[in-house]
């Protein structure tokens, strides 16, 4: 029996597992939506911009581990997805978008609403393709989430011209041809020997750990790892919970923003084994003086980025969790010494701090109170800057899959539909947006979104008057002159929220933080905004200078009351 394109797209995704779809319906993707009406397997997620979808999906994806699903129509329905999409791309996030393209022949004349979504999109995803056979549909659609999900993830777009959604065929089960894991090396026991040499020789090792832990799905066998080797580990801010924050060998985040005990253990190790992370220049800083003390072990699952920034000593091209199962098979085993000494020393004597005595609601303090009410087990996104920098500071994580962020682009809007994306993955789960009063501007429709579907995500708006973070920079690095960063009068972020159908509060005390955050807690049908009146001066320290060596933290400033 036949099947339009349409029926063969839903079908397909059904048998892909998919539950969810987040999407924004338009003229040259009615077809699909029709057919999406038919079924009744998949929930379908109305957003209020197509940017949210992207995001939704993207969130979706991470905190589960599944691949998100994405919508939108032709023209200005697919090229708003493009951030979203370039967010997923860099964050190496699994996601296949759908966007609508015009009838096969229109295409190249300028039609209504067509766009070069298929060109556009080329550098922001792992592949794309315009479908302009129904013949290569199933075969395409099929293959779209082999790649998405297969190897290192990345987002997958699929352009489906409106003829070819109508268009009917008999349907096929394909066969994927691809093996994305052909650069993968299969035997590396003789590396994994150096390595334990490597290892036995050192009197410094660190592990340093990036979102490619999570991505495999191997935060057991990093505990395992790291409790038979007494190694210390730091992280990037994408590999957050991989390993649990209060672990006595986690020393917190490194780079611009990271602990000073994790960037003092970096630029004193003798040994840097670097697992499912890329030498982001965040984390690095100054290139030449990245651990330059150290022999360097690189393991990550692309082999792409085996030498582009820092060129290892050895490197292994494999996932994260095959690695650490390798080693752990191996019989990696080491006592604790003085270099487990130091590093403690460094965690207690430089912790993160800040003035608990201001006159103002300090917005690490609500993040801390944040953690505490949630017993450190929400899953938690953020918009970006500061409150991004405070949320990983200061929110107590436990778990993989908790911290949701826009690491590689710092896309700003993208915390609100994240939570909305994450809480459809996750409905038995609480789900907190840390945000700063700029960033939940970008997407502050997607509250329509969270109140149509009864999602009880929790929104903190650490609000600041301030674009906060450029003007951090404005303050330390150019004199003070604050060029287009104060966002002036305080928007009514309650009244906005409860224009939506949501529940807002607003605190200026700081002895109404946290039974305000208890308050929220308890409302479990429709979002809740926090309007937080924090100081508007507060900056986020350690920092490192943009160029600078990781050593040359800034680690305060004279306390503004």
């Amino acid at each position: 029996m036949k099947k339009t394109g349409s029926q063969i797209i839903v079908s397909t995704l059904e048998k892909q597992g998919v539950d969810v779809i987040f999407g924004y319906p338009g003229g040259a993707v009615i077809p699909l939506y029709d057919e999406l009406y038919r079924q009744k397997s998949i929930r379908q997620v109305l957003v209020r911009h197509e940017q949210g979808a992207a995001h939704a999906a993207d969130a979706y994806a991470r905190s589960t581990g599944k691949v998100g699903v994405c919508i939108a129509t032709s023209g200005p329905g697919a090229t708003n997805l493009v951030t979203g999409i370039s967010t997923a791309y860099m964050d190496s996030s699994p996601m296949v978008a759908f966007t609508g393209q015009v009838p096969t022949h229109m295409i190249g004349n300028d039609s209504f609403q067509e766009a070069d979504i298929y060109g556009i999109t080329i550098p922001i995803t792992k592949y794309n393709y315009i479908v302009k056979n129904i013949k290569d549909l199933p075969y395409i659609i099929n293959e779209a989430f082999y790649i998405a999900k297969t190897g290192r993830p990345g987002p997958v777009l699929i352009d489906l011209p409106k003829d070819i959604q109508v268009q009917e065929i008999e349907p096929y089960e394909p066969e994927i041809e691809l093996n994305l894991l052909s650069q993968l090396e299969k035997d590396y026991s003789d590396k994994i020997e150096k390595l334990q040499t490597l290892l036995e020789s050192a009197k410094k090792p660190l592990l340093y750990i990036g979102g490619g832990v999570i991505h495999s799905n191997a935060s057991e066998e990093l505990r395992k790892f790291v409790e038979l080797t007494n190694i210390p580990v730091v992280s990037t801010l994408m590999a957050l919970g991989a390993i649990p924050n209060d672990h006595p060998l986690f020393l917190g985040m490194l780079g611009m923003h990271g602990t000073q005990a994790a960037n003092y253990a970096v630029c004193d190790c003798d040994l840097l084994i670097t697992l499912g992370a890329r030498f982001d220049d965040r984390v690095t800083g100054k290139v030449n003086t990245f651990a330059s003390k150290a022999n360097i072990v690189h393991i990550d699952i692309d082999a792409a980025e085996i030498g582009k920034i820092i060129k290892p000593d050895l490197s292994i091209v494999t996932p994260a969790r095959d690695a650490l199962r390798s080693m752990l098979g191996y019989g990696f085993n080491r006592e604790a010494g003085p270099w487990e000494e130091q590093v403690k020393k460094w965690k207690q004597k430089y912790p993160l701090k800040y003035n608990k005595k201001s006159k103002f609601i300090k917005p690490q303090y609500v993040i801390e109170c944040i953690s505490d009410v949630t017993k450190g087990e929400a899953i938690v996104c953020t918009e970006v800057g500061q409150n991004q920098m405070w949320a990983a500071q200061y929110y107590n994580f436990k778990y993989p899959r908790q911290f949701i962020t826009s690491g590689g682009l710092g896309t700003m809007g993208y915390g609100l539909p994240a939570a909305n994306g994450a809480q459809m993955g996750n409905m038995d789960k609480t789900v907190w947006n840390i945000a700063g009063d700029g960033s939940i501007l970008m997407n502050i429709q997607e509250l329509a979104t969270a109140v149509n579907e009864k999602l009880p995500v929790k929104i903190a708006v650490l609000n600041n008057c301030y674009l906060g973070m450029v003007r951090q920079w404005q303050e330390l690095f150019f004199e003070k002159r604050y060029s287009n960063t104060s966002l002036g009068k305080r928007q009514d972020l309650v009244k906005i929220t409860e224009g939506f159908g949501g529940q807002g509060f607003r605190v200026d005390k700081q002895e109404d933080v946290k039974p305000t955050i208890k308050k929220a807690m308890e409302i479990n049908d429709r979002p809740v905004l926090i309007d937080f009146h924090v100081d508007p001066q507060e900056n986020v320290f350690p920092m490192v200078p943009a160029g600078g060596s990781n050593i040359d933290m800034i680690t305060s400033c004279p306390d503004k009351e």
